[in-house]
């Protein structure tokens, strides 16, 4: 399995992100996909998920601001930000679980700064 995200970059705070990961070796349009995040010196933490059905779920801190979907046909997985804060700040993990096991992607950094 591997899982490649892009997107990360500096942005201002009130700015906008859009973050993409593409999956491979699973069975994607049945595989609930999600996205994490790890700011410094902080435990890594759930932010979105999103179920086989595009069922969708956030963590408190960026719910109203952060959207999650999905794209079977290209098996691709997107999180699209806004209204971000330097609390956003950390590096975004692309995860899903499939054979038993946890798989995550690189990370892409995401710097909000002014």
């Amino acid at each position: 399995v591997q899982l490649q995200a892009s997107g990360g970059g500096l942005v201002q705070p009130g700015g906008s992100l859009s973050l993409s990961c593409k999956a491979y070796g699973v069975n994607f349009k049945i595989t609930t996909m999600a996205w994490h995040r790890q700011a410094p010196g902080k435990e890594r933490e759930l932010v979105a998920t999103i179920n086989s059905g595009g069922g969708t779920d956030y963590a408190d801190s960026v719910k109203g601001r952060f959207t999650v979907s999905r794209d079977n046909a290209r098996r691709m997985v997107y999180l699209q930000t806004s209204s971000l804060k330097p609390e956003d700040t950390g590096i975004y993990y692309c995860y899903t679980r499939a054979y038993d096991r946890n798989f995550w992607g690189r990370g892409t950094l995401v710097t909000v700064s002014s």
